[in-house]
């Protein structure tokens, strides 16, 4: 640390620059343009952060300030004080307060352990206006006290040489010259703050050569835009700050947890007294999620918040967070707008890594070193080379200059800092390569999603469904731009994420992709197999919101196909398919007919998993001729065949229908406790579908046991979970009409019963699932308040038992008494009367 005379001379000269500038009613800006100075240099002096202005410096400013006399005198002197540095030579740091730090609070502490445990330069690296001086600042006052032979900081200038390095530390050592720091570091361990080393490279590497040789005990913080290139040096990327997930929706307080937004906030109170208001919270969370949690661009921003709201800074600058600009708050950046700040960094790369970094700007978000490698590939090449190499060294150095982020250990843990993307993909397209990057990046996306599907259906699931959310956003690109210039990748994309859109609550934009593709007359010719999994997709998310019967050609085609080509495995998915698909249109001898077939043909085959689904699926057969007995032997094969195969999921959704058959045996507490034990398992699995059967299950339970605090929860949850789902909405409302006409019930309200009855009859009417229309009318009748009510109610329970083969179970037929001889249907075949059956089992 410079000496107490100097520390002393710079807090007076920044005081008494500023209050002359004050005085004559000056800003930063029109004091150094008056002066013929740089903005930059007027603002160190009156932060302390320049303690040693040249004489020539002082001189221009005491004539823009219009000083004479004693006062221009007493400016003179005071700068002297200070002393002058000819030529190059960097001014030195009096090491000035840290400002408030934000977010940085481990890193602090970790680089403090790294200078305090053996390491001889730490550098702290990083895009402009990322915090890197901010940091470093925080970093020396937190360990000033473990260096007792002190702390001292220089900041590197442009022309800087090695001689003047050296002599800039000797000065704040408190030395005359460069050979005296031998003798003055020599015994107590020393700190030394090297700011802006970019600016002199080759200098302040040499220079810290020769301390390392001359001085060993010195410890050395550095920051700048790149490494400076020693052997002992520890380069510390510094990242910017932590922003909330896309699809927060919270108070601000929450938000405010997360490091970008307290620090947007922060410098949006220096502009606005007003916090942002509830309108304004969506767009606080996408602005910071935009401008990548970077401070510099936070800062920007927030200074607009004098004119602007929030939304419309958002709808601004969202699209062009390049083009911010003007003079932060509190930064480092010496850039005019975030586009010169990344410039900066990018002019580092030789010309192979800038290509690499244009290429992998295509990713929307995180990706991982294979993921990298495939699309930096070439495939013209002979071999099909990397474009540029191996790329573990390419993101080693993209991290190292802080223009890559990597969180968390998994393999997809690598992202383009925002800013750095929307830079790269500016110059792609100047460069004209964005269409050839786009199609290779679709092409990668394919063949990954090709590798992961078979796993989503199987003991892998979990580990193929969370392999396909880590590159989410990147699946939904890839496919929005095939869709255009490549509808054959496309295609074969699409076709490979039916199960997962389905377990992520996205089978309505997936089955219009699925739909948009097949009818697109250049995949007429595509490969006969990727277009029957596309038609069986297409079908399978239709029958997850209610509109299997639209697709039900499509399923029959594409059997049909999956037969000639001799596919076992597409056969064996769509015959399962068809089996629900079937029901949707009443035929029930069908559906039954293609889940016997799929029972056999698995069998034969060996192929025990497909074994358990077949017998699942025609465990509803059972339930639906009123044999819960033949039910619950299928059910115990399904759990069996299931552990067999590692099946998590199978044995879930097994012991949610053995929960169901509780339910409609009159065991609530059972199904009640068995649904309970199955809901987590759901839950992790990402089912959403299964899991609002299983929470209706539970609620009809708990209602029929008279826990009525506990249902009307489950009825709150089923409307919560049902919001914004348009392909599942009479579902939900079905489901809590019937729990609520059942709390109805134990409250002796019998009107308000028939009439959520009703409701949820008329909810359900139409769906797959006859069973549940039937159940809700057997309680409308029941609750019917006259005669011709109850004949009406009567008829419309007959015409469903009719039309879906149902027969009432004997608690049922007791509820309607005589009139149980109205709604009789011919006895169906049960599964002892099937031999196929038993073979499955």
């Amino acid at each position: 640390m410079g000496s107490s005379e100097d520390a002393g001379a710079a807090a007076a000269l920044d005081s008494l620059l500023r209050a002359r500038r004050r005085a004559i009613g000056l800003t930063q800006s029109e004091l150094a343009a008056r002066a013929g100075i740089g903005v930059r240099t007027v603002r160190d002096l009156e932060r302390g952060r320049a303690s040693r202005p040249q004489r020539s410096t002082v001189e221009l400013l005491a004539n823009a300030l219009g000083l004479t006399g004693a006062d221009r005198q007493e400016f003179l002197t005071v700068a002297r004080r200070q002393g002058g540095l000819a030529g190059g030579r960097p001014p030195t740091r009096a090491l000035p307060a840290p400002a408030a730090l934000i977010g940085r609070q481990r890193e602090v502490a970790d680089v403090a352990d790294l200078l305090t445990t053996g390491h001889g330069v730490v550098t702290l690296v990083g895009l402009a206006g990322v915090g890197k001086s901010s940091l470093a600042l925080a970093v020396t006052h937190h360990v000033a006290d473990r260096f007792p032979g002190g702390v001292a900081g220089i900041v590197v200038g442009d022309v800087s040489t090695e001689p003047d390095v050296l002599a800039a530390v000797a000065s704040v050592f408190g030395v005359r010259r460069s050979a005296d720091l031998v003798a003055r570091l020599a015994d107590r361990p020393a700190l030394l703050l090297v700011d802006a080393v970019e600016r002199a490279p080759g200098p302040v590497a040499e220079a810290l050569r020769w301390l390392a040789g001359a001085a060993p005990a010195l410890r050395v913080l550095a920051t700048g835009r790149h490494p400076i290139g020693l052997p002992s040096e520890r380069v510390w990327p510094v990242g910017p700050l932590e922003v909330p997930p896309a699809d927060t929706q919270a108070d601000l307080t929450t938000v405010s947890a997360y490091p970008a937004v307290e620090l947007f906030l922060a410098r949006l109170r220096q502009v606005r007294r007003e916090p942002p208001a509830g309108a304004e919270l969506a767009a606080l969370v996408n602005l910071v999620r935009r401008l990548g949690g970077l401070p510099l661009a936070l800062e920007l921003a927030a200074a607009r918040g004098r004119v602007l709201d929030l939304n419309e800074i958002l709808n601004r600058y969202g699209d062009r967070v390049l083009d911010l600009s003007g003079t932060p708050v509190s930064s480092e950046a010496v850039a005019v707008t975030l586009r010169d700040a990344v410039a900066a960094s990018y002019r580092l790369l030789d010309p192979a890594e800038r290509y690499a970094l244009r290429r992998l700007s295509v990713f929307r978000n995180r990706w991982s070193v294979e993921l990298a490698e495939a699309l930096l590939t070439d495939e013209a090449q002979p071999g099909g080379r990397p474009a540029a190499g191996d790329p573990v060294p390419l993101l080693d150095r993209l991290l190292a200059l802080g223009l890559v982020s990597a969180r968390g250990t998994g393999a997809a843990r690598f992202r383009l800092v925002d800013v750095v993307r929307d830079f790269a993909l500016e110059q792609a397209a100047a460069a004209g390569e964005l269409p050839t990057a786009r199609r290779r990046h679709a092409v990668v996306l394919a063949r990954l999603a090709a590798r992961i599907a078979p796993k989503l259906a199987g003991a892998q699931l979990r580990a193929a469904v969370a392999g396909l959310d880590d590159v989410a956003m990147d699946l939904w690109a890839a496919l929005a731009y095939a869709a255009n210039d490549d509808p054959h990748t496309a295609l074969c994309l699409a076709s490979k994420l039916p199960r997962w859109w389905r377990f992520r609550g996205r089978d309505v934009p997936g089955r219009q992709w699925l739909r948009r593709l097949l009818d697109d007359p250049r995949t007429a010719d595509a490969d006969p197999a990727v277009r029957a999994w596309a038609k069986a997709g297409a079908a399978q998310l239709a029958l997850e919101h209610g509109a299997g019967r639209e697709e039900l050609s499509s399923a029959e085609e594409a059997l049909a196909e999956f037969q000639r080509l001799g596919n076992v495995t597409g056969e064996l998915a769509t015959r399962s398919l068809l089996c629900a698909l079937w029901m949707t249109v009443g035929a029930y001898d069908e559906a039954r007919h293609h889940g016997e077939a799929m029972l056999a043909l698995a069998t034969r085959t060996g192929r025990t998993r497909d074994m358990t689904v077949a017998q699942n699926n025609l465990t509803w057969h059972e339930i639906r001729v009123g044999d819960l007995a033949a039910a619950r032997r299928r059910l115990a094969a399904v759990d069996r065949l299931a552990a067999q195969c590692g099946e998590d999921r199978l044995r879930a959704l097994a012991r949610a229908n053995v929960a169901e058959v509780d339910r409609l045996d009159g065991r609530y507490a059972d199904a009640e406790r068995l649904g309970r034990q199955v809901i987590p398992v759901l839950e992790e699995l990402g089912d959403p579908g299964h899991r609002r059967r299983v929470l209706t299950t539970i609620g009809l339970a708990l209602a029929q046991l008279g826990r009525v605090a506990e249902a009307e929860d489950v009825v709150a949850e089923l409307r919560a979970t049902g919001t914004g789902r348009a392909e599942g909405g009479p579902g939900e409302e079905g489901a809590c009409a019937w729990i609520e006409a059942h709390l109805a019930l134990r409250r002796g309200d019998v009107a308000t019963a028939a009439e959520r009855f009703t409701v949820a009859a008329h909810a359900y009417a139409g769906r797959h699932d006859l069973r549940d229309v039937a159940e809700a009318l057997v309680g409308l009748v029941a609750t019917a308040g006259d005669r011709a009510r109850r004949d009406r109610a009567l008829d419309w329970l007959a015409s469903v038992c009719r039309e879906g083969g149902i027969t009432l179970l004997p608690s049922e037929r007791a509820l309607l008494g005589p009139d149980a001889r109205r709604v009789a249907v011919p006895r169906q075949r049960s599964s002892s009367e099937s031999s196929d059956d038993r073979g499955g089992t």
